[in-house]
């Protein structure tokens, strides 16, 4: 199983990135698809995640900020992010929770440096 992330980059502040996931994972297996983040000597955190009927859920840091979206067609995940500033600065993973075993898979992280 391939989770493949992609996007991240060096943006200064107040700019915009998008990142993407894409899995070869069967649709039918998916369930909720997010986005978690690890900063430097910090504990890996949920950025946003998104089930399959499309609700989504947001980290209070980034929910006026960022935007989740998924493609049920080609298995990907999507993050808008907008405003960035320097706490933005992370490594992201995404993660895909799944119906059947072993139930949860984890990219390989993109990073996001934000400039001040």
């Amino acid at each position: 199983v391939q989770l493949q992330a992609s996007g991240g980059g060096l943006v200064q502040a107040g700019g915009s990135l998008r990142l993407s996931c894409t899995t070869s994972l069967s649709i039918f297996n998916i369930n909720r698809m997010g986005w978690y983040r690890q900063a430097p000597g910090k504990q890996r955190e949920l950025v946003a995640t998104i089930t399959s009927a499309g609700s989504t859920n947001y980290a209070d840091s980034v929910r006026d900020r960022f935007a989740i979206s998924r493609d049920n067609a080609e298995a990907t995940v999507f993050l808008q992010m907008s405003s960035l500033n320097p706490e933005d600065t992370a490594v992201y993973y995404c993660n895909i929770g799944t119906r059947y075993y072993p139930y949860d898979y984890w990219g390989q992280g993109t990073k996001v440096t934000v400039s001040s």
